[in-house]
């Protein structure tokens, strides 16, 4: 069934509903949008799908409602929001018409609804404050999202749909990105992952082009990489892989020799012609060809091996 109606409640707007909005008017271009309260648009019909207004969480009858006594909740005991609700209904769907591949889908699905659907969710039915993010809890998408309302003494009428559909491309915005970046994530999974087939037991993994490349790394299980070098628009880039997902403690440094050093100085301190830059914190370096930034990875692999061998040897005279 083809809804003719998508109906969600008028006055002023939250994200909850502004985020199923995203959802449902992309798998439903042709329906009309109806922001409204009035018992003729928020009783259940086979030409409507109603959601955070009605009373009721019936996704047979296409309406969904979370603010209900009896609303539902995740298996988790957490709530849902109408986002929620809607996600858990349409997301696959919306993820296909999307244009993410359908092997991709189910693990794009569960990853958007934990890290972006249920933080709404939460903040939506009270359980969680955006004041738990200090200074930035103003910062929030679902703040960020009600400032776009109007003011309280705006007078006229259509503000509210004004500003609701104002704040639905921007929400829009924000919703594509997120999944586009999920879904290029499993995309550059797959091709770290044959990167690091050809490295074999190789301390350098080569990368066709900058892109994620640390959770395949740590998924593979490819403890004995040290660094990764890949093109970029005009040079060569080495970079380092940082320990865990959060902090900035890498695997190994760059060599000390080269914090901070461009172009002649560069590849003075190390040998390399066509070495350009290394940054003062050395975690990245890039070099003008690909010869010479692996031939600068070699020389920072050679140290960072000498480096630890030199740590154990100590460790066993202490």
């Amino acid at each position: 069934m083809t809804p003719d109606f998508l109906v969600t409640h008028s006055g002023g707007f939250h994200a909850d509903e502004l985020l199923s909005s995203v959802i449902l008017t992309r798998l439903f271009p042709q329906a009309r949008l109806i922001r409204s309260r009035a018992p003729e648009w928020i009783t259940p019909g086979a030409d409507r799908i109603i959601y955070d207004v009605g009373g009721v969480y019936d996704a047979a009858a296409q309406i969904f409602d979370h603010h209900q006594r009896g609303a539902p909740l995740r298996e988790d005991g957490q709530p849902y929001s109408s986002f929620g609700l809607i996600w858990k209904h349409y997301g696959h769907d919306y993820l296909l018409a999307s244009g993410v591949p359908e092997g991709h889908v189910e693990t794009v699905h569960a990853s958007f609804d934990a890290s972006f659907v249920l933080p709404v969710d939460l903040v939506d039915n009270g359980a969680l404050s955006p004041s738990v993010a200090g200074l930035l809890g103003g910062l929030t998408l679902p703040a960020l999202l009600e400032t776009l309302k109007p003011v309280f003494d705006e007078t006229d009428p259509d503000a509210d749909d004004r500003a609701f559909h104002a704040a639905l491309a921007i929400a829009r915005s924000f919703v594509e990105a997120r999944i586009g970046k999920s879904a290029a994530k499993l995309r550059a999974e797959a091709l770290v992952h044959r990167a690091i087939v050809d490295a074999g037991e190789g301390r350098i993994l080569e990368l066709p082009m900058g892109m994620p490349f640390r959770p395949a790394i740590v998924k593979a299980g490819a403890d004995h990489l040290l660094f990764v070098v890949h093109p970029r628009d005009k040079d060569w880039c080495l970079t380092t892989i940082r320990r865990a997902d959060e902090g900035f403690e890498v695997r190994a440094d760059l060599p000390a020799a080269w914090a901070g050093l461009t172009n002649g100085d560069l590849e003075a301190a190390c040998g390399v012609e066509g070495a350009s830059f290394c940054h003062n914190g050395r975690f990245v370096a890039a070099a003008k060809t690909r010869e010479a930034a692996l031939a600068m990875a070699e020389l920072a692999v050679r140290e960072a091996i000498s480096i630890a061998s030199g740590d154990v040897a100590t460790a066993e005279i202490a």
